[in-house]
Parts: structure tokens; sequence; C-alpha cells
């Protein structure tokens, strides 16, 4: 039996983490100001619109941030953990579910992040169109975390700053993000 269990957790993984991916590309694309006239910029506004233009009536962005996407990530999540226990037979506690939701948001965010900046050095290697829509949109949200140490960290031919990007995201994980997972946990399953 648990391993119809163990399928049907990763059926659920899927699905949530696939709607939080289009969320936090929609919060990345707005906050970095990526191209509208991308295609895939197009793509992730037209299928988080529907959902977000009427949490958007009630939170508005803050600077460039989309609160109401990042709500909706971390009600995604949340909902996502409580079905998870729902589905072993658990009943975990609020406070927990509410810790362990947001630990999780901020670790998928950052792991996120890591992808990206992971795919884009390794795209800049290849000699790839400039223009094509990928390498536009991941340029453009992956600027920011480079930016302060473009040019910094070249020796030779060679510029470290993505692997330097990448430890600290790594750091951020394992410093910030999993003690916050270990907490919500406890929380959750101390009834």
């Amino acid at each position: 039996m648990s391993y119809l269990l163990n399928a049907l957790g990763l059926l659920i993984e899927l699905a949530f983490n696939a709607a939080v991916t289009l969320l936090l590309l929609r919060v990345l694309a707005e906050a970095c100001r990526a191209d509208f006239h991308n295609p895939l910029s197009q793509f992730v506004y037209r299928y988080t619109n529907p959902v977000l233009a009427p949490v958007r009536r009630v939170i508005p962005n803050w600077r460039r941030i989309n609160l109401a996407a990042l709500l909706l990530a971390w009600l995604a999540m949340l909902l996502k953990r409580w079905v998870l226990f729902a589905v072993t037979g658990m009943m975990p506690g609020v406070a927990g579910l509410l810790v362990l939701s947001l630990a999780e948001l901020l670790d998928f965010a950052l792991m996120f992040y890591l992808i990206l900046v992971f795919a884009w050095s390794l795209l800049s290697m290849f000699a790839v169109d400039q223009r094509h829509p990928v390498l536009r949109l991941l340029d453009t949200i992956v600027a920011p975390l480079m930016r302060p140490l473009r040019g910094r960290l070249v020796v030779g031919m060679i510029d470290f700053a993505p692997m330097a990007v990448m430890i600290a995201l790594l750091l951020a994980r394992m410093l910030i993000a999993a003690p916050l997972l270990d907490l919500g946990m406890r929380l959750a399953l101390a009834r």
C-alpha cells in the first residue's frame, strides 16, 4: 500500500509544484521587468492572470513584487502539504502547517533560482541565438543575482560568478530553509 501512497504523493507534488513554478515565474518576470513580447512571458501571464486578477484587486503589488502571486504560491504549498498529510492519514497542527508551507516555498524558490542560474551558465557556454525567448527570459531573471559579481571573479577566460551565486543559493537552502523546514515539521507533528 505504501507504493501506491508514494506514487500518489509524487503526482500531488508534481501538480502543485507546476502551479508554484508558474506563479514564481510571474513574480520574477515582473520583478525583473521581463520583456512582455517574449512568448514565454506571454505564456506565463496568460496562464496565471485568470487566478491572479481577482486577488490583485485586493492585494496590490509592492514596488515591483507581485504580492498576490506570492500569496497564491504560499497557499498552493499550504494546500499541497495539507493534502499530503491527509493522504497519509495525519492531521498536522495549524501553526506547523503554516511555517512548513512557508519554508517549503522558500526552499522551492531557492532551488528554482539555482536551476535557473545553472541553466543560464550552461547555455552561455554554447553558441546559441541570443534572441531566443528562453535565453532572453533567463538572462533577465538571472541578471540581478549576477550583476554584483559580474567581471569580479574572472580567472583567465572563465567567469566564476555563476558558481559563487550557486554556492550562495545552496548555503541559503542549508542555513535558512532547512532549519525552517525542520521547525515547521516539528510544529506540525507536535499534537
